[in-house]
């Protein structure tokens, strides 16, 4: 993978570095080796320039010179460039996984499936702009458009929970767009209805649970 720059300002001063995209992004991701991502043991004020940074702005800025701690935190705290090629694979991954989670839970009028050539020709049609949103999200909304041009539903399932009141300001966000309803009861813990897709529940419920150490009750509500 190309070498870009990673750069962060502190202070009201530039720093940057080179590294490797591949590697500076597991570094991001809490994995990764510094020393394989940093092509060039220097940290600058102007990469391009090639203007390098005294000790002592490091010092300032970072209350250490130790290159590799610094660039660590420039690349785990700032931005890393991505090159386009890369931007462009990631978008056609995000692309490909929406699409997919519709194949996975929507049918026609008859309840059969669509085939994935379908939904990607059905979203040109509508001229779909997929962004860097959750792909649930982005899912719901495209099915949404589609609804315009081709008979199209997805299996949802309706699930009841309570969430306890130290847990609801770290939750709540995430319930929102699956919320039929909710009430705030006298103990303030929060009870919802949500209607999710099918296919979702399982990833839903393991965010959930993982935000609240497991404490969520929750039952299933048949429909109808």
């Amino acid at each position: 993978m190309a070498n870009v720059e990673a750069r962060i300002k502190v202070k009201g001063k530039h720093y940057e570095i080179s590294v490797n995209l591949d590697e500076a992004l597991k570094i991001k991701n809490g994995k990764g080796d510094i020393k394989s991502a940093l092509q060039s043991p220097q940290i600058y004020h102007d990469l391009k320039k090639a203007t390098a940074v005294p000790q002592s702005d490091l010092q300032t800025a970072f209350n250490t010179t130790d290159i590799y701690e610094i660039a660590k935190h420039i690349i785990e705290k700032g931005e890393v460039q991505k090159t386009q090629e890369f931007r462009d694979e990631e978008h056609e991954k995000r692309i490909k996984q929406v699409v997919n989670l519709i194949v996975k839970n929507a049918t026609d009028q008859f309840g059969r499936p669509y085939t994935e050539e379908r939904i990607k020709s059905a979203t040109k049609e509508i001229h779909f702009n997929f962004d860097s949103r959750p792909i649930e999200k982005q899912m719901i909304e495209l099915v949404s458009r589609l609804k315009e041009i081709i008979p199209i539903k997805i299996e949802t399932k309706r699930i009841k929970l309570t969430i306890p009141a130290q847990y609801t300001g770290h939750v709540y966000g995430k319930i929102q767009e699956y919320k039929e309803n909710e009430e705030w009861l006298a103990n303030g813990n929060l009870q919802v209805v949500l209607s999710i897709p099918a296919g979702l529940v399982l990833d839903f419920y393991e965010k959930i649970n993982s935000m609240t150490h497991g404490s969520v009750q929750s039952e299933e509500i048949n429909s109808g």
